[in-house]
This record gives structure tokens, C-alpha cells and sequence, in this order.
């Protein structure tokens, strides 16, 4: 596939610059949509990242979810065995197996994919972690809430039904795939020498529609290489904060729109002398199209394909042997 072609060839540092990475406030968002298109479209097609103020997901809710996450990561490494990475429908328990074609190396971290129609035998106890379930599946309905409105403006521009995404990332239907992801970014000791070989999360792009990161103030790390500057490997650090969703375009929305928006690719590097060398903690959800929906653009530039297949194609690239 083509974007695994260019993945490849994304390992190494490159070099860093510095870039502004914009800031959308969603504030009043109904009787401002053409404004707020307006941003989201100029930086969707510039840099492929924004990030999001005032979204309407609750402080208090975001913090909730990070604690439930962190609580999760904590148990024992037998209860999490016990729920483990089912790569076909991408949801369970994976343990530094995730392996990118850009460094061929596992990045150094550990998840938990919630996939809804996909859990049967895949949460954790209720006695290990009490109201987990609940608390999950309520942060994911309002992540695709905020994902399915910020779709809507794209769908506007690119001439779609307002709720064409909205239909084509139902919830409630049987092949539903979205996913929200829990991710622990191992620490590492002050004094321990960087291994130029190991990445946090090596050089990617995102598999689906829109991707909403949460991240915590403090724990950065995540960096932007825009298309444009992918043939010298420029990338711009982008700053996490408590409050903002930062947000990205994926591959399945660059094909629908046939290469209209970009989907850059993006990677966190390791902690450095003098930085925060603490686990990283951080919440991706994930808009994937449901899996029986083609992604068919409406000029041709990509052949059809099932949502199932894309998905199934990417993931499998994407995993090796678990480093346990």
C-alpha cells in the first residue's frame, strides 16, 4: 500500500523547526459553523493537525478517564495477559508489539483498545476495576460526538451530506469500529542513554478518519511532519495541554477526499536530558468508518475499498511477535 510505502522511509531524526499548530475554538459552534469550517478546513489542508478549545467534553470528565486509564495500566501484568490484543477486530491488551515499518523496532509502550461491538471477554473484572466499562463507553460516546461535528464541517466542504460521516461511523450497528485507545508510554531512568533506535511511537500515520488525542500537561513528546516538508523530515513539536484536543486527519478521510486533506505523519519521540522521563500517559479515539462502509472517493484517485479491509490491511502491518 502506498502509505505504507511512504512510512517506511520515515525513520530518523530529521531535523525540528518550528511550526504554529492552530487552535480552534469550538465555543457557540452551531451559530459559527462557517467560521469554525473555514479554520478546520485551512488547517486540515496546511498541516493536517489542529487542536480544539472549548469542545465541550468536561475537565472533569477527561481527568476521570485518565484516572480510570492509569488504574488500568496498574494491575498486575497477569490481569491484562488475561485480555489480550485481538488484532482483527483491534481490540484487548497489547504489550510492546506494536512495530512500525518507519523503525522496525517496538514502541515502547503498552494499550488497551476498546472497539464497543468487540469486548465480549475483553474488560476487565469488576471487582479489579469497578465501574471501568461504564466510564469508558461514556468518555467514547462523547469523543464521537465531538469527532462526528468536526466530520459534519469536512462533509460540508467536500460537498457530502451534512451527516454522511455521522451514517458511516454508526454506533449502533453491528460493524461498528471505532476505537478509544488507553496508551502508557513507559518511563525511563534520568541517567539512562537514549537508544536512537527506540521511539515512544515510531513515525506514523493514523489509519482512519479523525483522530481526537488527549494528553496531559507536562508529557510531551508528540511531533507533526507536514506533507510538505516529509521529503526533508521537518518536524514541529506539538504542545499537550489538559484543556485541548488535538486532533489529526487520517488516511481514510485523505482518500475520501481524494488527497484534499492531509494525513501527516506524526511520531513521539523519547524523553531527553533535563525533560520529563516519567510515563507518559495519553487517549487517542480513533473515527473509523464501520467495516461493511466503502471508502469510495468521489474522483477516483484511490479504487474502492471495504472500511473492514483498509483497517485489517494497517493493522496487520503494524504488529510483530509481543516483546513480553
Amino acid at each position: 500500500m502506498t502509505e505504507l510505502d511512504r512510512e517506511s522511509q520515515m525513520g530518523g531524526y530529521g531535523v525540528e523547526t518550528d511550526r504554529s499548530v492552530p487552535r480552534i475554538d469550538l465555543t457557540d459552534r452551531e451559530n459559527r459553523r462557517e467560521e469554525i469550517t473555514r479554520q478546520l478546513w485551512d488547517a486540515a489542508t496546511e498541516i493536517g493537525f489542529f487542536q480544539l478549545v472549548n469542545h465541550g467534553i468536561g475537565q472533569d470528565v477527561v481527568d476521570d478517564a485518565f484516572a480510570t486509564a492509569r488504574d488500568f495500566f496498574a494491575l498486575p501484568q497477569e490481569a491484562k495477559a488475561a485480555l489480550p490484543l485481538d488484532k482483527p477486530n483491534n481490540v484487548g491488551w497489547e504489550y510492546s508489539s506494536q512495530v512500525r515499518p518507519s523503525t522496525g523496532t517496538p514502541d515502547q509502550k503498552e494499550s488497551y483498545q476498546i472497539t464497543r461491538p468487540h469486548m465480549a471477554g475483553l474488560w476487565p473484572a469488576e471487582e479489579q476495576l469497578p465501574g471501568f466499562r461504564e466510564r469508558m463507553l461514556g468518555f467514547e460516546a462523547q469523543c464521537w460526538e465531538v469527532a462526528m461535528w468536526v466530520l459534519s464541517c469536512f462533509a460540508d466542504r467536500l460537498g457530502f451530506e451534512r451527516d454522511f460521516f455521522a451514517k458511516a461511523h454508526d454506533p449502533a450497528a453491528d460493524d461498528y469500529q471505532s476505537t478509544l485507545r488507553l496508551i502508557h508510554y513507559y518511563g525511563r531512568p534520568d541517567d539512562e542513554p537514549i537508544d536512537p533506535s527506540m521511539w515512544r511511537a515510531g513515525a506514523h500515520t493514523d489509519f482512519d478518519c479523525l483522530t481526537l488525542l488527549f494528553q496531559r500537561t507536562g508529557q510531551g513528546g508528540l511531533q507533526v511532519c507536514p506533507g510538505s516538508e516529509a521529503e526533508n523530515r521537518e518536524w514541529t513539536s506539538v504542545e499537550p495541554a489538559d484543556d485541548v484536543i488535538t486532533c489529526n486527519i487520517g488516511d481514510m478521510l485523505m482518500r475520501w477526499s481524494d488527497d484534499e486533506l492531509s494525513s501527516n505523519f506524526h511520531r513521539v519521540r523519547m524523553p531527553r536530558p533535563g525533560e520529563y522521563t516519567g510515563p507518559r500517559y495519553s487517549i487517542p479515539f480513533f473515527a473509523q468508518a464501520n467495516r461493511t462502509v466503502m471508502i469510495d472517493p468521489p474522483r477516483g484517485t484511490y479504487p474502492p475499498i471495504s472500511a473492514a479491509d483498509y483497517i485489517r490491511q494497517r493493522v496487520a502491518a503494524n504488529y510483530g511477535k509481543p516483546a513480553m
